[in-house]
């Protein structure tokens, strides 16, 4: 995979081995339905981590808590860089999750160019699309994409933007088995210094985590 244009900044200039979240006491709930409770978790830089639970168990609910995509009714959660309370943690934030849409009357071209406004991104939108293997469609409108090929486009604004967080729900869905080997690839080369946490039942797409948490503990 190739390398990222001298005139960007890496993924290694802004995930420090500082950057760190903290959960504490944390729980969320919908009317009188717990759906996790009492979630005491560090997470930090330079580590994979997987979140499990079978479907409808909260595991996706607690990713988005973690992403601040919903508010938690309980506990604090806490982001820090070099030490410091970072005050708006979606700047170093991305996530790729199923449920997240794309802005479909867009070309691939202007959507990466649309989300480059927010986030740096590692390599040229040329290069991105190539990895992903969507050149060929990079002037289609996404609507007319099929979901293996939206999930593709999912990954590569996660993975290829500069971030210190890096959010995967289940991140192979609706990919066949060449979608499967590029996730595998974007995780071996593109998550380095980067604190990444993966909710999903399937072993295979969190492998190399460091570290397994089911949700099932905090019910």
């Amino acid at each position: 995979m190739s390398s990222a244009p001298a005139n960007t900044i890496t993924l290694q200039d802004i995930a420090a081995p500082s950057f760190s979240i903290q959960l504490s006491g944390v729980g969320k709930r919908y009317n009188l339905e717990w759906i996790f409770k009492n979630v005491n978790l560090s997470f930090s830089a330079a580590n994979v981590y997987a979140i499990t639970g079978a479907n409808g168990s909260g595991k996706s609910t607690l990713l988005q808590v973690i992403a601040g995509a919903i508010l938690h009714s309980k506990g604090s959660v806490n982001y820090s860089f070099n030490g410091k309370k970072i005050e708006e943690p979606y700047k170093h934030i991305v996530i790729a999750a199923p449920y997240l849409e794309l802005i479909e009357e867009l070309t691939a071209i202007e959507y990466l160019q649309f989300h480059q406004k927010f986030k740096v991104l590692t390599a040229s939108i040329s290069e991105i699309l190539a990895q992903v293997g969507l050149t060929k469609a990079a002037d289609k409108q996404i609507r007319y994409y099929s979901s293996g090929m939206k999930q593709r486009l999912k990954l590569a604004q996660a993975f290829y933007s500069v971030s210190s967080l890096l959010l995967l729900d289940e991140p192979t869905t609706n990919l066949d088995e060449a979608g499967f080997k590029l996730y595998e690839d974007l995780l071996k080369n593109y998550t380095n210094g980067r604190c990444v946490i993966i909710s999903s039942n399937d072993p295979k797409e969190y492998k190399i985590a460091t570290s397994v948490i089911s949700i099932d503990t905090y019910k």
